[in-house]
């Protein structure tokens, strides 16, 4: 619940929309809203969690759990990823 609040509040605040604006829109508390950013609301619907999404340009994806700690693995193949695409973005910034 933790990442899903945060992610709400970065794209709500991308938006440059208040707490109150979005959860007026959705016909939602503030408050309900606040605890759903900070990982502290007990529960929400799922139709709640899609009303937001939607509105905040976000897709709802689910996936297996990853491990709490990455294995080595994890941790090779996300820098080898991150290199690839640093050295896609550097070779499109030197072409004219």
């Amino acid at each position: 619940m933790q990442q899903l609040g945060q992610t709400i509040r970065t794209h709500r605040k991308s938006r440059q929309m208040t707490q109150a604006e979005l959860s007026g829109l959705l016909g939602m508390s503030r408050a309900t809203l606040s605890a759903l950013e900070n990982g502290t609301v007990r529960e929400v619907g799922i139709r709640k969690v899609m009303a937001i999404c939607s509105v905040l340009g976000l897709e709802l994806v689910a996936q297996p759990l990853r491990q709490q700690r990455p294995t080595l693995h994890t941790l090779v193949d996300e820098a080898e990823q991150r290199k690839r695409t640093e050295q896609v973005n550097n070779s499109a910034g030197e072409q004219p």
